[in-house]
């Protein structure tokens, strides 16, 4: 469990740096220049990253349940990943509605992707890893509309071509995801018999 706080701290406090210090970082790329600066938080990122997997394996290996979701939920959180997958690609495909109604679709994903993963998992170790990032994408969404505000950021009207791709995109991936990736990643068949 300590690799996965440790791992968490790293991780979420490298990305939570334009919420509680906007002001210290922006002196920091001033003073580094943008591509070290990026350089380091890239390092310690991916450091962070490194331990949440460490440690979450570990802690998965001995779990601490706190409680036991009824199996029904399982289609509400697959239901809730997809959205999560589309608002993830909304973040990279230009000019697409998502990204314009909503401004800042990923850490939205973010937001989708740990809600619906404390729904489904409720062992001290998911308790920890999600209700952080959830916590986390929260505090960063507010931060990022009051920048929003603060800077009176118009996004353009998006457009329906870009944002199907987006939906279809999306969509295929999150099925890879469901039916491939999450076990070759995680170790865990969502759709599994039983699950």
């Amino acid at each position: 469990m300590t690799l996965l706080l440790i791992g968490l701290i790293l991780f979420i406090g490298t990305h939570s740096l334009r919420i509680v210090a906007d002001g210290w970082r922006t002196q920091m790329v001033t003073r580094l220049g943008a591509m070290p600066w990026k350089g380091l938080i890239s390092v310690l990122s991916l450091v962070g990253f490194i331990l949440i997997v460490k440690g979450y394996a570990a802690a998965r290996a001995a779990p601490v349940l706190l409680w036991q979701s009824p199996v029904w939920l399982a289609h509400l959180v697959s239901l809730l990943t997809l959205v999560a997958f589309i608002f993830l690609l909304a973040a990279y495909i230009p000019k697409n509605s998502i990204k314009a109604k909503v401004g800042h679709p990923m850490v939205i994903s973010v937001k989708i992707w740990a809600f619906s993963h404390l729904l489904a998992n409720g062992t001290l170790a998911d308790v920890l890893m999600f209700g952080a990032f959830l916590v986390w994408a929260v505090m960063s969404f507010r931060a990022a509309r009051k920048r929003d505000q603060r800077d009176a950021v118009v996004r353009p009207a998006g457009e329906l071509l870009p944002t199907l791709i987006t939906v279809v995109i999306g969509s295929l991936i999150w099925v890879w995801f469901a039916l491939q990736g999450h076990a070759w990643l995680i170790g865990v068949r969502p759709f599994a018999v039983g699950a």
